[in-house]
């Protein structure tokens, strides 16, 4: 009698142990998740992946623009002239400290072509036109240095409503699940809650960088366009000097 109760005990329960050995790894739950939670899931991973490859690319870029502009400001102040200077850039500058001053020097330039010598006309009209000049090359500079810097604080704030999204979608699945089996062992709703978790992690995972990522460079980005403007700050001294020095 004791043997054949305990063989009924063991096929009662040899279903639930075969459901609590549900396979719950990460790719399994991407699989068999709800197709509303996949789709998060994907949205998720491709933002994570989209800002991976631009937090790479700005710290590539910000490093580099901070290199060139030492050696552009080296040598803008060697005491050489500043026509070798702007000869020596060309027509297609690489950063946006040399856009700016070239655009500086072609505004200087084309007014010296024109026969502007006389200091009042100069200093009448010249000098304005070059900061205003340096102004518009250095918003426009900047622009293109922000671009998808947006993306980043846009993945950052909501990538984790997105993932509480597929959270809440998995727990109302195990929910519904329950309603269905009239089943609440753990072997039944643990999948709809380990998918329900696992989106909630990927929106953090993709949430956090980005973040992080947005207050990094934009610190960095306003450092440098605080350089630049400090220098056509410099320049346009320069410029007001060499005006005064012809009268």
């Amino acid at each position: 009698m004791e043997e054949t109760a305990l063989d009924d005990i063991a096929l009662e329960t040899a279903p639930l142990l075969g459901q609590g050995a549900q396979d719950l790894s990460i790719w399994a739950l991407a699989l068999e998740a709800d197709i509303v939670v996949k789709i998060v899931m994907l949205m998720l991973v491709a933002a994570s992946i989209w800002c991976w490859a631009i937090i790479f690319e700005k710290a590539i870029r910000v490093r580099r623009l901070n290199s060139r502009a030492r050696d552009f400001e080296e040598r803008f102040w060697s005491g050489g002239s500043l026509e070798d200077l702007y000869d020596g850039i060309g027509d297609d500058p690489d950063d946006p400290m040399t856009s700016v001053f070239g655009s500086a020097m072609r505004e200087w330039r084309m007014a010296s072509e024109r026969g502007l010598t006389k200091p009042s006309e100069l200093r009448a009209g010249l000098q304005e036109r070059v900061e205003r000049v340096m102004q518009i090359a250095t918003a426009r500079e900047m622009g293109r240095l922000e671009r998808h810097m947006t993306f980043l604080a846009s993945v950052g704030s909501t990538a984790p409503f997105i993932g509480l999204f597929g959270t809440v979608w998995g727990i109302m699945n195990s929910f519904q699940s329950i309603a269905a089996t009239a089943n609440t062992s753990l072997a039944v709703v643990a999948p709809g809650i380990a998918e329900a978790l696992f989106a909630t992690a990927l929106g953090l995972f993709a949430a956090i960088p980005a973040t992080a990522a947005y207050n990094k460079f934009s610190t960095d980005l306003g450092k440098y366009a605080g350089r630049v403007e400090a220098f056509s700050d410099e320049f346009l001294a320069i410029l007001s000097r060499h005006l005064e020095e012809r009268e």
